[in-house]
């Protein structure tokens, strides 16, 4: 299974954005570690999830396209 990983700078604008969240809906100031601690957990919890669920999603698309192929390419062969 291919292992879910953030870049840093994506890292650093959650953990950030759970600090923010923290402070506004729970009255609480989280230190970056604490942070990064819930940020690194919750991608290891629903990450898997919501990776595969995306990836299902395109693989459906995709088909769809594939399915419908055949009508935008195909031409009539008078013959």
């Amino acid at each position: 299974m291919k292992e879910l990983k953030l870049s840093p700078e994506r890292r650093q604008r959650l953990i950030e954005q759970v600090q923010t969240m923290f402070a506004r809906d729970f009255d609480e100031n989280l230190s970056a570690f604490r942070a990064g601690e819930l940020v690194d957990r919750m991608t290891a919890l629903i990450g898997p999830g919501v990776y595969n669920q995306a990836v299902e999603d395109v693989r459906a698309h995709l088909q769809g396209r594939l399915d419908d192929f055949s009508g935008e390419v195909f031409v009539d062969d008078p013959a």
